[in-house]
């Protein structure tokens, strides 16, 4: 028999029911809360969902995937990327286009790239 793999606490899951449970206003305080950071990041420099959920108090980096998901289009979605580099699933090839332009420092992999953490990421 293999043991079950370890679940998130109700403690880790708190920042996102708190936003769901407040209803639609907070929800959308948040969402705007995540545009208006990612307006800010400058161009060639990322973060990462989660970096953005801890700037705002939250450990939610789902939610801020969600909120880039449905409205990510207004602001540079392409500064927004996975912790270890990789840019937004299904959208690789036009972010690569924005990093090259901004001269965002990238690692290239045999069948992929990740921009580098190290030398990219922001902190607001």
């Amino acid at each position: 028999m293999t043991a079950a793999r370890p679940r998130a606490s109700d403690d880790d899951r708190r920042p996102l029911r708190a936003y769901d449970a407040a209803g639609q206003f907070e929800a959308d305080a948040f969402a705007e809360a995540v545009l208006d950071l990612v307006a800010q990041i400058p161009p060639g420099l990322v973060m990462s969902y989660g970096a953005i959920a801890a700037e705002l108090g939250s450990r939610a980096s789902r939610q801020v995937g969600k909120v880039m998901a449905h409205s990510g289009h207004e602001v540079p979605w392409w500064r927004v990327v996975h912790a270890d580099g990789r840019p937004a699933d299904g959208h690789e090839a036009e972010a690569l286009e924005h990093f090259r332009s901004e001269g965002t420092p990238l690692r290239h992999r045999s069948a992929d790239y990740r921009v580098s953490m190290r030398e990219a990421l922001w902190r607001p």
